[in-house]
């Protein structure tokens, strides 16, 4: 049930700042956040990091699709497993946040966009894969081979 609740806290918060930043900043403008470090911007992006495969909306669906059975099966498998519990649920909401947006609008809305490096613009659903693929990385490497 925690783990049910970390997926949907995060997600909310993946479309919270979403909306506001869709609804605060125009688009495709850029509002310095930390200067020289972090902005926040409103970009529309119809593919995935840097916008590879753009327009391949299809596609998209069919994958994320495919990641979320994945998911949940490797959850459901794990499921005594706190860590694994923790990596799967950041990966699972990450998944249906940038979902959500692909089904509503057609693209997902990003908006931190890194000053100090270039690097594709991000949000709060990319922080949560990316963090989520990390921890699961170092659990596996991390596990005891009995």
């Amino acid at each position: 049930m925690l783990y049910v609740i970390l997926v949907v806290a995060l997600v909310a918060l993946d479309q919270l700042v979403k909306w506001l930043v869709a609804n605060q900043i125009a688009l495709e403008q850029v509002h310095s956040f930390i200067p020289g470090v972090l902005a926040l911007t409103n970009l529309r992006n119809d593919g995935a990091a840097w916008s590879v495969l753009a327009g391949q909306q299809l596609l998209f669906f069919f994958l994320t699709v495919i990641a979320i059975i994945v998911i949940l099966y490797c959850m459901y498998r794990y499921r005594q497993s706190r860590g694994m519990m923790i990596a799967f649920s950041l990966i699972l909401a990450g998944a249906i946040g940038n979902f959500i947006d692909r089904l509503i609008h057609g693209y997902v809305v990003d908006m931190f966009e890194t000053l100090f490096i270039s690097f594709p613009v991000f949000n709060v659903a990319d922080t949560c894969l990316t963090l989520g693929v990390i921890y699961l990385v170092v659990l596996i490497l991390l596990e005891k081979d009995d």
